[in-house]
């Protein structure tokens, strides 16, 4: 599952990538499903061929390149989906499902195994009428920083267990299983703890450990435990500082307990005794 620091870190490169770039054509390889709102797959070429992207932004976990007239071509890569950059020449992976070519310097490809990525054009005024449940965003760490004080307020209001909070879109943006675990360990946490029942100092732990796993995760271009690549083709950096995550029977990273495994929502989720 893509999560926030792997896709601020391919909104950064690409930003830097593809940035300034003009578009000759996109070849819509997958299934028509993946380009909603075109009458065809050669739509998105006549439409935004000799356009040039100005930037590449996020709002949520949905990238925005920035196609000028008001417009974004908005790529939501789904739970398995990856955009990498590649020659005109490099062979094409089998599960390439759309490829954008630019007058130079190359192709961004959209690859996905699991078919449910989408590519859509929109002006930029009707964002939240085309995808509606960004109004309902929580906060993005990266983005968005609050204060713990503004963060506390919100937590307060939250009836529910910590675990499947932190994974709540409408609480923090983009966190599954990885950095949730990561950051419950970081703030000494039980996964079932009631939000509004922490007290300050617990509170002020949470907000602390979520603002330093997610930014240096991004410093470290995310994790690549599912085999998830950059737009380069690298691997992530930050796995060899996850603590918990993944380790079940070992020791944590800093070595101060073993790593218990439990099933919870549907995932395993990885934690250590002295959690509380």
């Amino acid at each position: 599952m893509l999560e926030l620091p792997e896709l601020e870190t391919v909104r950064r490169d690409l930003d830097r990538e593809v940035g300034g770039l003009k578009i000759k054509e996109i070849d819509v390889i997958g299934a028509k499903r993946l380009i909603p709102g075109q009458a065809n797959k050669t739509g998105l070429t006549k439409a935004l061929s000799g356009r040039k992207i100005s930037s590449v932004t996020r709002v949520g976990m949905l990238l925005c390149l920035q196609v000028g007239n008001g417009q974004s071509l908005v790529i939501n890569l789904g739970p398995g989906g990856s955009l990498q950059r590649a020659a005109n020449k490099d062979d094409r992976e089998s599960d390439t499902q759309l490829i954008i070519g630019f007058t130079q310097k190359g192709q961004l490809r959209l690859i996905d195994s699991d078919k449910s990525a989408t590519v859509v054009l929109i002006d930029n005024e009707e964002m939240g009428l085309t995808f509606p449940e960004i109004a309902e965003l929580g906060f993005d760490p990266v983005d968005e920083p609050i204060s713990w004080q503004e963060f506390g307020g919100r937590l307060l209001e939250r009836d529910t267990k910590l675990r499947p909070l932190l994974m709540d879109q409408t609480f923090i943006v983009g966190l599954g299983p990885i950095y949730s675990d990561e950051i419950l360990h970081a703030a000494l946490l039980r996964h079932d703890r009631i939000a509004n029942q922490l007290i300050t100092q617990e509170i002020r732990r949470l907000y602390r450990a979520i603002v330093e796993t997610i930014h240096n995760a991004v410093k470290h271009r995310g994790v690549s435990l599912d085999g998830g690549r950059d737009v380069f083709g690298e691997v992530g950096g930050y796995d060899e500082y996850l603590e918990v995550y993944g380790r079940g029977g070992e020791r944590s990273r800093n070595g101060r307990g073993d790593v218990l495994t439990a099933r919870v929502g549907g995932t395993t989720h990885y934690y250590c005794d002295y959690q509380v």
